[in-house]
């Protein structure tokens, strides 16, 4: 199932009239329609039952896709994106040979673009404790499915959303591709179906059996396969692991509220306020 979704995002954007291309509106409505599909298919294909969806998981997951695409979205664009296209105007960069390259080709380019820069931003995050505080609410996840890959810390979500994207002259329709296939890849990564794609994917692509195991509760073992959506590098650089995992979550596998996802970063900061607080109090008495 995932190679036929990746050819048909492809298929829909190759052959899209410019006015769609054009339209912002666009790349939401194909990425919510992947996620439904996905979703949906949850319920056909079960490939855990105790990653089965409920009430709550499905509220917490609705209200991180809609942060996702206001909230977020809007930092991403007003701190990096507009940023870096002024940069790149004033400076004079230009890469017009980008534009001349053949659809895929271009599609290619963008999706390593986005992907190398997440896998840094990813290993980072796993092996610098004050960036762990921004991704670990993640990792507290007790189960995935569809929309998981939308769930987190706010500071983690813009951070890893960042990319250089911006700074290369390629068509709209090249960029939304690109993000079209990167969302059918980590909604299939983070999905409760059973589905185990062909080996030629899965030696390029991240698939639930590579990001159950970096779920793992062994906070170890999750230091492997950072690459969202593309596995190949993780190959490249020697941080891919095979296995997968069942159990996934951190620290006793707790599962953490809304409030608490974002308030995690702030811990040692309240932890730190606490204690002063109670240490005067015991002074004063």
């Amino acid at each position: 199932m995932p190679p036929l979704f990746v050819a048909g995002v492809v298929a829909f954007w190759a052959l899209a009239p410019q006015s769609w291309v054009e339209s912002p509106w666009s790349i939401v409505a194909v990425t919510l329609v992947v996620t439904a599909l996905v979703q949906s298919l949850e319920w056909f294909h079960e490939r855990h039952s105790g990653w089965r969806l409920n009430k709550r998981e499905f509220a917490t997951d609705v209200f991180y896709i809609v942060m996702g695409y206001t909230l977020i979205a809007w930092a991403s664009q007003a701190l990096a994106e507009d940023p870096l296209n002024a940069a790149k105007q004033s400076l004079g960069i230009t890469t017009e040979w980008a534009m001349h390259l053949p659809f895929l080709v271009q599609v290619a380019v963008v999706v390593f673009l986005i992907e190398f820069g997440q896998y840094w931003m990813h290993r980072l995050m796993h092996n610098w404790h004050p960036f762990w505080l921004t991704h670990a609410p993640h990792h507290h996840l007790t189960q995935l499915n569809a929309m998981k890959g939308a769930v987190g810390n706010p500071i983690e979500l813009f951070l890893i959303s960042l990319s250089v994207v911006a700074l290369f002259d390629l068509p709209l329709s090249a960029k939304f591709c690109a993000i079209s296939i990167l969302s059918v890849v980590s909604t299939f990564a983070h999905a409760n179906v059973r589905s185990d794609p062909p080996r030629f994917y899965a030696f390029f692509f991240t698939t639930i059996r590579n990001h159950s195991l970096h779920h793992s509760v062994d906070y170890e073992s999750t230091r492997c396969n950072y690459a969202n959506s593309l596995i190949l590098i993780d190959r490249i650089m020697g941080t891919y692991r095979e296995g997968e995992s069942e159990i996934v979550g951190q620290d006793q596998r707790k599962r953490l509220s809304i409030w608490e996802q974002f308030l995690f970063p702030f811990q040692p900061a309240i932890g730190w306020i606490k204690t002063k607080r109670t240490h005067s109090e015991l002074q004063s008495n």
